[in-house]
C-alpha cells in the first residue's frame, strides 16, 4: 500500500515533531536541568572536548535549534545536518567502546537518532511544512536531502572531533 499525499503528510508531521523535539529536549536538558551549562561544561572537559564550556554551549543551542528547526520542517535537510553532527561526534566520544546496545552504554541510540535524522531529510517535510510554505521542500528533499543531512553532518562532526576532542589519558 501507498500512501495518500495526506497520510504521508500527517506521517511526516508527526515523524519531524517527534524526532525534532526529543532532541530539542536532550538541548533543554543540557542547559536548564541538572547542572546546567557549568555542571554540562565540566562533563564535556571529562571527556576530551575542550573547552567544555564552549562544547555545552554548542551542543545545547545547536540540540535545541535543530531540534525545534526539524519538527517545523525549516530548513529540513540542514535541521537534519545538525542532529547528525551532533550524534557522530556523540557516538565518538562517549559511546564507541561500549559496543552497540544503548543498556551497555552503546552507540545505538546516537546511530538510531543520526539515520532517522538522515531518513528525514531524505523524505522531505511534506506539504505542513515551513519548507513547503517557502517553496524550499521539492529543492532540498529526496537525494539533495540525504546527501546535505549525511554528507555535511559528517563532515561537520568528523571536523569538530578534529579540531577539538583531546581524549583524557588513560589512567589505566
Amino acid at each position: 500500500m501507498v500512501l495518500e499525499l495526506g497520510e504521508f503528510n500527517l506521517v511526516m508531521v508527526i515523524f519531524r515533531v517527534v524526532l525534532g523535539l526529543t532532541f530539542a529536549a536532550h538541548g533543554y536538558q543540557k542547559r536548564f536541568l541538572g547542572g546546567k551549562i557549568p555542571g554540562t561544561a565540566g562533563w564535556f572537559d571529562s571527556i576530551g572536548m575542550k573547552p567544555g564550556v564552549l562544547h555545552a554551549n554548542l551542543a545545547s543551542i545547536t540540540e535545541m535549534a535543530t531540534g525545534i528547526m526539524l519538527a517545523l520542517g525549516l530548513l529540513h535537510s540542514f535541521a537534519a545536518a545538525g542532529m547528525v553532527g551532533v550524534m557522530v561526534v556523540a557516538a565518538w566520544t562517549v559511546h564507541r567502546n561500549d559496543g552497540f546496545f544503548i543498556v551497555s552504554g552503546g552507540w545505538e541510540y546516537t546511530f538510531i537518532i543520526a539515520m532517522m535524522a538522515i531518513v528525514a531529510a531524505g523524505l522531505g517535510p511534506g506539504n505542513w511544512s515551513i519548507d513547503h510554505a517557502l517553496g524550499l521542500a521539492d529543492e532540498l528533499d529526496g537525494y539533495v536531502g540525504l546527501a546535505i543531512a549525511a554528507g555535511l553532518g559528517l563532515v561537520g562532526g568528523v571536523a569538530q572531533l578534529a579540531i577539538f576532542f583531546r581524549p583524557p589519558a588513560d589512567t589505566a
